[in-house]
């Protein structure tokens, strides 16, 4: 079966206002770029969001924050995102914060049909015992908070139960993929988008590389393409463009040599 798409605007014009969507992405690295602006410029709204992040301000899922398109967020990190901290403390937005490795087996659970599983992370704190903001009212007091959840004891220590997680949609980013679906992922951007795909009951991928059927190795797939409804292969220029969410700098030794003390002004990505 051919999913490939023909554009971004066709791969999203399925998601309507509401819509539950688990997005890819490790930071800034491996984030579905294309279809989050694809469906910032369609104008979809009122979406509740899980992602590891939501992006930097005017970047990534940044874009749907600024305007409003985010009712709701499940993640583990708010990052650098000025607007989203603002949109939290103000009570503008609902957000549940959930520990990295625990996302991310609530999300790979709901695409392997387990609707829930006992974990350490989390017991002793409100993550267990409930009472977390979720969202704030106009005065700064807490209007929605977190349950209590059960906790069992196993060997002698205890753990907490969390529920899985599926979505109405995915968007993920692969760096390469073929026309049925099947995606290969690089680095840290492996971290999140197989287990975003997986959640999402229709998935869409954006592809840095198209490839025909075959010449995937099977054992070098990452992600199988029953989990991918749609494939969207981006040109040259989109594949190329990722932002750097913080640029490190380290001595350049030629520089070092003849100025000690001074440091170099070079930047790396994933």
């Amino acid at each position: 079966m051919d999913k490939v798409v023909t554009s971004a605007a066709e791969a999203v014009a399925v998601i309507p206002d509401g819509a539950s969507l688990a997005v890819g992405g490790f930071g800034l690295c491996g984030i579905p770029s294309a279809l989050i602006q694809a469906l910032h410029e369609r104008g979809t709204t009122d979406l509740r969001v899980v992602s590891n992040n939501c992006g930097v301000d005017g970047w990534g899922l940044g874009m749907l924050l600024e305007t409003r398109r985010i009712s709701r967020v499940t993640g583990s990190y708010v990052g650098e995102n000025k607007e989203f901290a603002r949109q939290y403390l103000s009570g503008e937005i609902e957000l549940e914060l959930v520990p990295q490795g625990t996302l991310a087996e609530r999300l790979r659970a709901g695409g392997c049909g387990i609707p829930a599983f006992f974990t350490p992370a989390g017991v002793g704190t409100q993550i267990a015992e409930g009472g977390l903001p979720w969202r704030y009212d106009a005065h700064g007091g807490v209007a929605v908070a977190s349950p209590k959840k059960e906790i069992r004891q196993y060997g002698g220590t205890e753990y907490v139960l969390e529920e899985s997680i599926t979505t109405d949609f995915a968007l993920v980013r692969a760096a390469r993929g073929d026309r049925h679906g099947n995606l290969v992922f690089d680095k840290s951007a492996r971290n999140f988008n197989p287990l975003a795909a997986m959640a999402g009951r229709v998935t869409i991928a954006e592809v840095e590389e198209l490839v025909e059927p075959g010449e995937l190795d099977p054992d070098a797939i990452h992600l199988p393409g029953v989990f991918v409804q749609s494939v969207l292969a981006l040109s040259a220029e989109e594949a190329a463009d990722k932002r750097i969410e913080k640029t490190t700098v380290r001595p350049v030794p030629a520089v070092a040599e003849a100025m000690p003390g001074q440091r170099g002004t070079t930047g790396g990505q994933n």
